[in-house]
């Protein structure tokens, strides 16, 4: 029997560990997939607050820049607007340097409250 899929929503790395923290708690014990995630997020999310930092770049209203594009910049928090460049080009999206800069100055902003 096939499971089927009702909706799919693109999610960061700490949003992830919140909600393996969350079926954790309910279930008191997790099957292995979800354990190796675990631990593998335990290594690389730093991020505590990204919800603040995702609707922050998403208030900017850039063109073309979708939920899933977010996401991945908010799981790689690229310094320059060269490494985030790196990070969008395996989309099919291209931005002007304004709003790179942009971003990557919101990105820097959160980071030094941090």
């Amino acid at each position: 029997m096939a499971l089927e899929i009702i909706s799919e929503n693109p999610i960061n790395t700490s949003k992830l560990k919140e909600k393996i923290a969350g079926v954790r708690q309910r279930d008191k014990e997790i099957n292995f997939r979800a354990a190796k995630t675990e631990e593998h997020l335990e290594h690389i999310t730093t991020l505590s607050n990204s919800s603040g930092l995702f609707n922050k770049i998403n208030e900017m209203g850039i063109p073309r820049l979708k939920e899933q594009h977010i996401h991945k910049i908010i799981d790689v928090m690229p310094a320059t607007v060269n490494s985030l460049k790196v990070v969008l080009q395996g989309y099919t999206l291209s931005l002007s340097n304004d709003n790179m800069k942009k971003i990557v100055d919101t990105l820097n902003e959160f980071l030094a409250k941090k």
